[in-house]
């Protein structure tokens, strides 16, 4: 017998901020990668398929709440399961 989970489908918005409408906490219990533009990125904090963009933080900076600024990187997005 083989144990099978059933991965949740992966959103078109998701975001890794709790604080965020778009975070979806079930996707997060398996390893997701993202593609931006044919190239692997680590660093994505949220990402939209459908408009084709990602943000990223922009470098060290921080907003008033403690939390990293981002920046927006637009192009080709893939969302997958590692």
């Amino acid at each position: 017998m083989t144990d099978v989970t059933q991965r949740p489908p992966l959103p078109d918005h998701l975001s890794i901020d709790v604080d965020s409408p778009h975070h979806v906490a079930a996707v997060f219990e398996r390893d997701i990668g993202i593609r931006l533009n044919d190239k692997d990125r680590f660093d994505v904090e949220e990402y939209c398929i459908s408009e084709g963009w990602v943000k990223v933080p922009a470098g060290r900076a921080l907003d008033r709440k403690g939390k990293p600024l981002l920046i927006k990187l637009k192009g080709k997005v893939e969302a997958f399961y590692r």
